[in-house]
């Protein structure tokens, strides 16, 4: 990372720490509401219905704040190895616009919207994904 740029991500690394911690307590918390929860035993057809469907709510819930705290996570790796700020497609610059909007961005727009139609398309592999494998 260049030296004048430091103080430019000093904001976006504070905002990542606070957001990466922000999603860790509400995992803590929708699991000990979903503990809590499971203690009240179904009466009826109706009540064992909608527990599972608060299950499922929980469990979606769940994968998506997984992968945002991973996306967060991988973004403070950026910003240690010097590499934040730039678009892991065309390694371009990514607007502070984009920053500021979704600071855990790993694309500019334009990659983006790329990786968007080639996902819709099924041609695109997650490199966070494949890392993962």
């Amino acid at each position: 990372m260049k030296n004048g740029s430091q103080p430019k991500f000093a904001s976006y690394q504070r905002l990542l720490e606070t957001k990466a911690e922000e999603v860790r307590r509400s995992m803590s918390a929708q699991k000990a509401a979903q503990v809590v929860a499971r203690l009240d035993v179904p009466s009826d057809e109706g009540d064992l219905s909608q527990q599972h469907h608060e299950e499922w709510i929980f469990l979606n819930r769940n994968t998506i704040d997984i992968k945002l705290l991973r996306e967060i996570e991988d973004a403070l790796r950026r910003l240690e190895h010097g590499t934040y700020g730039t678009c892991m497609e065309c390694e371009e610059p990514i607007s502070v616009k984009r920053l500021n909007a979704v600071p855990w961005a790993r694309y500019c727009v334009t990659c983006q919207e790329a990786i968007a139609t080639r996902i819709a398309q099924g041609d695109w592999e997650d490199q966070l994904q494949e890392t993962e494998k």
